[in-house]
């Protein structure tokens, strides 16, 4: 607790609310779930503290537009200083999850300083940055990549210039508010068919990270795919390749692309592109067979997110697994660097 006043108690209602939210994103939950108590978060936080007090005490709080039922009783219970069992299930269940975690790749996830894959609302995502990077905070980060689709992904608003251009001033403006956490400029951008990358050259040449994920004809001839990625690895601007099978494991499954996998993870060490281990649980990217492939050519990668969600940039516990499994040290992960580093990385 703050303290024990209305808008201390009000701003630790706010704060479950949202603790809520996180560890049901964490846990893959519904996302319907976690944006009711982000929304009630909004909501009450943007109310004087005097009135939601008042509200809780007629038993009225649902009056608050945004707040149900099942908000209103965490709100009030927090007001009145009683237990949350959501809340403390939750957390008895992320406790439960850590615990199992091997020994390697604990120590390897320990070691992570940032993550270099990460949306917002601004294209796919649930939540503004400012929500995102306060999680990378919580989370004991120093870095976070804000890394929005590029603008041929319309299905998940990718960004158009104009727009990347806007989010980048956004971003100027956050940093001072806080360092010395990192805010990273960055964009997931759309491997189009002939490997060229989705985005004006000279916009992706400002930005700290460029993750080139393919998107679509996911079932491109094996050559043409090969050369298609042999492209996009080859393009200087590329730091990361993301999620680099396209597959996914869960919802509507997606079978993996196919690719010379060695062709293009010797290309990747030669010009320096780490292969991301993507540690969302419908993706798990690369498959074990193709990270070995990506290990035995002497690849660098990244552990990254791929979070949509604040409480999705809590899933890198599965990438430090895998990587583990196949012998990957922190050394041959960026994202054990500092900010400065990954900075200099990409603008080898």
């Amino acid at each position: 607790m703050t303290d024990d006043g209305p808008h201390g108690r009000v701003a630790d209602a706010v704060a479950t609310l949202r603790r809520v939210a996180f560890l049901l994103e964490r846990a893959q939950a519904s996302g319907y779930r976690s944006e009711a108590y982000r929304t009630a978060a909004r909501t009450v936080e943007a109310q004087p503290a005097d009135r939601v007090a008042a509200l809780a005490d007629a038993g009225s709080l649902t009056d608050l537009p945004g707040v149900g039922a099942t908000t209103a009783d965490v709100v009030a219970r927090v007001l009145a200083g009683r237990d949350v069992p959501t809340l403390d299930e939750l957390e008895a269940q992320a406790r439960a999850a850590d615990d199992v975690l091997p020994d390697a790749a604990a120590r390897l996830h320990g070691a992570l300083r940032g993550d270099l894959h990460t949306h917002t609302e601004a294209s796919d995502g649930s939540a503004p940055v400012q929500e995102m990077v306060l999680a990378a905070l919580e989370l004991g980060r120093e870095y976070v990549a804000v890394t929005d689709h590029s603008p041929r992904l319309t299905v998940a608003h990718g960004l158009s210039a104009a727009r990347l251009r806007a989010q980048l001033d956004q971003l100027a403006a956050l940093r001072p508010a806080v360092a010395p956490f990192e805010v990273l400029s960055g964009i997931e951008v759309d491997v189009l068919d002939d490997g060229t990358l989705d985005q004006d050259p000279d916009l992706l040449d400002e930005l700290d990270v460029v993750v080139a994920s393919v998107h679509s004809k996911l079932r491109m001839d094996r050559d043409a795919m090969t050369r298609r990625m042999l492209a996009a690895v080859r393009d200087p601007r590329t730091d990361v390749l993301g999620h680099c099978t396209g597959r996914r494991l869960t919802g509507r499954p997606r079978p993996p692309s196919d690719f010379d996998a060695r062709a293009v993870f010797d290309a990747c060490a030669e010009h320096g592109v780490a292969v991301e281990i993507n540690s969302r649980p419908d993706r798990l990217d690369p498959p074990h067979a193709l990270l070995q492939v990506a290990v035995d050519a002497g690849c660098e990668f990244t552990i990254d997110s791929d979070a949509h969600a604040p409480g999705q940039l809590d899933w890198l516990r599965a990438g430090c697994e895998r990587a583990a499994a196949h012998g990957i040290g922190p050394e041959r992960v960026v994202t054990t660097r500092s900010a400065q580093e990954v900075r200099a990385r990409g603008r080898r």
